[in-house]
C-alpha cells in the first residue's frame, strides 16, 4: 500500500532551520505531485508548498515565500522541505501528501496520499 513518512522535525529555536523529509512507497513517484501542509494546533490546516512531478516546479503559500524551499529526489522517491528562519507561528504538525500529476496541489482536495505528520516546535 501507498505509504508516505515524514521524518526531521523537532523542537527549535526561532532563526534556526530544519529540513523535513518524506520517503513515498507503493505508488510510482513520478506520477505524482508532491505537497506540503500544516497543522498548528488549534487550526485548520494549511497549504505550504507544491512540487511538480519533475521538480522544475514549485508553488508556496505567500506566507512562506523565501523562507521554505521544497525539492525531490525522484531516484529516492523524497520529498523535502528546508524551512530557513523559523518563527513561533511555524509551530505545527506538518504533513506530506501526493496528488495526481495532473493536478496542480495547492488545494488539500488534490491529494490522493497523506502522511503521519512530523511536529515542529520553534520555541525559545
Amino acid at each position: 500500500q501507498v505509504q508516505l513518512v515524514e521524518s526531521g522535525g523537532g523542537l527549535v529555536q526561532p532563526g534556526d532551520s530544519l529540513r523535513l523529509s518524506c520517503a513515498a512507497s507503493g505508488l510510482t513517484f513520478t506520477m505524482y505531485t508532491m505537497g506540503w501542509f500544516r497543522q498548528a494546533p488549534g487550526k485548520g490546516r494549511e497549504f505550504v508548498g507544491t512540487i511538480n512531478w519533475a521538480g522544475g516546479s514549485t508553488t508556496y503559500a505567500d506566507s512562506m515565500q523565501g523562507r521554505f524551499t521544497i525539492s525531490r529526489d525522484n531516484a529516492k522517491n523524497t520529498v523535502y522541505l528546508q524551512m530557513n528562519s523559523l518563527k513561533p507561528e511555524d509551530t505545527a504538525v506538518y504533513y506530506c501528501a501526493a496528488a495526481p500529476r495532473n493536478r496542480r496541489g495547492t488545494m488539500s482536495q488534490d491529494y490522493a496520499y497523506w502522511g503521519q505528520g512530523t511536529q515542529v516546535t520553534v520555541s525559545s
